[in-house]
């Protein structure tokens, strides 16, 4: 069972270095820069997850292990092989931070913090053998040369390509679709070879399979040991951090929920009491999850993902509940239909990057 963000915190607050810091209020952790932080990974929660994934690595028979430090966003940079982690999780209170002005932390507990450094480790394996420069890479994957793009389509109903992180982020790019296959085939008592078996995506994991088997023993290719936008170097304060997010997420996160969404609930809340939509939708979603899965119209994987792009949007908009509650399920069942049918037409709008 995965642990919550909660526990996790919790174990943090135990185990976590200590900080000048700890105690400020918001505003004026805000105004400090990112080396003032001073951020240590040693006996950290985030440090022990590091060396989990090594012993995941190991028992794979792969002697390579990602460098890691910690930067604004995660990321493992085009031939370093190393993994970028976000500053946030050094520290719980960093990490309440991060939920007040992001609404949530990404990575911020230990099932949903693995599964993205697996994912960063495929991107560091890649960098460490060179293995994109191999023509059977490239014919499995396609180029890595291809231009990276702002936001790109999903198919829900591709068998193509293995399901990992949200959104079907295999689909974004050959380099993304590498990562996410090795994700896979990486974690313990991974079910890969069942649950792929008949997809076209199975050969992508026979493909690493056998990379690790040619490649485990050996020593990386590439060595370099470069900290990309490490914090301990950058002096911009995390108040120019957040303001420039909450600029790209303006400009990016449009979608064509919207119109549904503004069907059920309100911009213009009608009294100073009404709910605000995204936390409504929070408490229903695993009811309405399970209704909508058990009725066998949609995949668990895509209600999942719509329902996060709901509550997202839900709260981009900054919409509110209007109307009776007791009436509310039934209409989001029908929003959420549309919206899953939507995907599987391959109607809905980009995904951004």
């Amino acid at each position: 069972m995965p642990t919550s963000s909660a526990q996790t915190g919790s174990r943090a607050r135990k185990s976590a270095p200590r900080y000048a810091w700890e105690s400020l209020t918001d505003e004026q952790l805000l105004s400090l820069r990112f080396c003032d932080l001073k951020l240590r990974m040693e006996g950290t929660p985030i440090q022990r997850s590091i060396d989990r994934l090594y012993a995941e690595l190991e028992q794979r028979g792969i002697r390579f292990k990602p460098h890691c430090w910690f930067a604004q966003e995660w990321f493992s940079p085009d031939g370093i092989p190393g993994i970028a982690i976000p500053f946030y999780l050094a520290h719980p209170r960093l990490m309440r931070l991060e939920r007040r002005y992001m609404r949530e932390v990404e990575g911020g507990n230990r099932n949903w913090l693995m599964r993205i450094l697996r994912h960063e480790a495929g991107h560091a394996f890649d960098s460490a053998y060179r293995l994109r420069r191999r023509r059977r890479w490239r014919e499995i994957f396609g180029p890595a040369s291809l231009p990276y793009p702002d936001s790109y389509r999903p198919r829900p109903g591709s068998r193509r390509f293995v399901q990992h992180l949200g959104a079907w982020y295999a689909q974004a790019h050959p380099t993304e679709d590498f990562a996410e296959t090795f994700a896979v085939w990486l974690k313990p008592h991974s079910a890969w070879r069942r649950q792929y078996q008949g997809w076209p995506a199975f050969g992508k994991l026979q493909f690493i399979d056998a990379m690790a088997e040619e490649f485990g023993g050996a020593r990386p290719s590439v060595n370099e040991r470069a900290t990309i936008e490490d914090v301990r170097e950058d002096t911009r304060t995390l108040r120019q951090h957040y303001e420039q997010k909450h600029a790209r997420y303006r400009a990016h996160r449009r979608s064509g929920a919207d119109e549904l969404l503004l069907k059920i609930f309100t911009a213009a809340p009608p009294r100073r009491s009404a709910a605000k939509a995204a936390s409504v939708v929070r408490e229903m979603r695993q009811p309405l999850r399970r209704q909508i899965v058990r009725s066998g119209a949609f995949s668990e994987y895509l209600v999942h993902q719509v329902l996060r792009l709901v509550i997202e949007r839900c709260e981009a908009l900054d919409l509110y509940v209007r109307g009776p509650r007791r009436e509310l399920k039934a209409h989001l069942l029908w929003v959420v239909g549309r919206l899953a049918e939507s995907y599987e037409e391959r109607q809905l709008p980009r995904v951004s990057l």
